[in-house]
């Protein structure tokens, strides 16, 4: 349980200076930017949720997504290294991956 939460805020201080570096956020932005990434990553782990975020040519999409096993397709395909700055989930309505930056992501539900 310890070493869970370690883990978790790692995560959250890491992300949040990203943010920092390369969005240019306060750190008190930042931070907050960081929560709602971490609340979002392990809402869609449990189920389907619906979020906002702005997309790159600055339309505000509306998007119900998840991560759960058993409603996503099994993936096959190359390993590709992760990119932090980026959030991807399945989109239910689209029927397929989407992702986003974490810079964009607005609120949840």
């Amino acid at each position: 349980m310890a070493t869970e939460f370690k883990n978790k805020m790692h995560d959250l201080m890491k992300q949040a200076w990203m943010l920092v570096k390369v969005y240019g956020f306060s750190m008190a932005e930042a931070m907050k930017q960081a929560w709602l990434v971490l609340k979002l990553k392990s809402a869609l782990k449990n189920g389907v949720v619906k979020f906002f975020y702005q997309k790159l040519n600055g339309e505000i999409r509306t998007a119900w997504g998840t991560l759960k096993d058993g409603l996503i397709p099994e993936t096959k395909g190359t390993e590709r290294k992760k990119n932090e700055s980026l959030i991807t989930y399945y989109d239910n309505e689209k029927q397929a991956y989407r992702s986003f930056k974490v810079a964009n992501l607005i609120k949840i539900g």
